[in-house]
């Protein structure tokens, strides 16, 4: 099992969230809402930084979400791993070895249970469950599936943060500054679960 030591995934949006996270002491964060012409120089940096950056497919502005975007990523720009809605990215990121996250939006119980026959076939190495805000759907995805949970959307307090991880999710993505920097500050093994 891969472990990621953290339970914050702090998420970037902007340049100056970016600027400031790289010099916090999160390893891995999340990479959102950026355009192509920018992906390769945002994996330098961070990698320059000591950091692991996921990168979220689906949010690429100019670059289609498919295996072929996913096999370029992996290949040519090698982030830590790569973040996706669609069953062929990750098959192809987990093809060329990098962390595969099925992103699931869980909309009602029909998407719920669509999510679980997509995750039988692509077996990711992490699940980011949204919203992340109910607890009692993290535990059910958790036992059910057995794949390490992130809890994401909607986090917007500590409370949410320390229900998530209480209800079984081994990280919480945010991209809410001020969680980076409130849980920076804990050591992990005081907010497990």
């Amino acid at each position: 099992m891969i472990n990621l030591n953290q339970r914050i995934l702090p998420a970037v949006r902007k340049m100056k969230d970016l600027e400031k996270l790289i010099k916090m002491s999160y390893e891995y964060i999340v990479v959102l809402d950026i355009h192509i012409s920018q992906v390769k120089s945002i994996v330098e940096l961070t990698k320059a930084h000591g950091k692991k950056p996921l990168l979220h497919v689906d949010l690429i502005e100019g670059l289609k979400n498919d295996e072929y975007a996913a096999e370029y990523l992996c290949q040519v720009v090698k982030p830590a791993g790569l973040i996706s809605t669609r069953a062929g990215v990750i098959t192809k990121t987990k093809q060329n070895g990098l962390l595969a996250i099925q992103r699931m939006f869980l909309l009602d119980t029909n998407a719920l249970e669509k999510s679980y026959a997509l995750l039988k076939r692509t077996q990711p190495d992490f699940i980011e469950v949204l919203p992340g805000i109910m607890p009692h759907i993290i535990t059910e995805v958790n036992e059910r599936t057995g794949i390490p949970i992130f809890a994401g959307g909607l986090i917007r307090s500590i409370n949410d943060v320390e229900l998530a991880l209480n209800a079984g999710a081994s990280a919480v993505t945010t991209s809410k500054a001020e969680l980076w920097k409130h849980f920076e500050q804990i050591p992990d093994d005081v907010i497990q679960p």
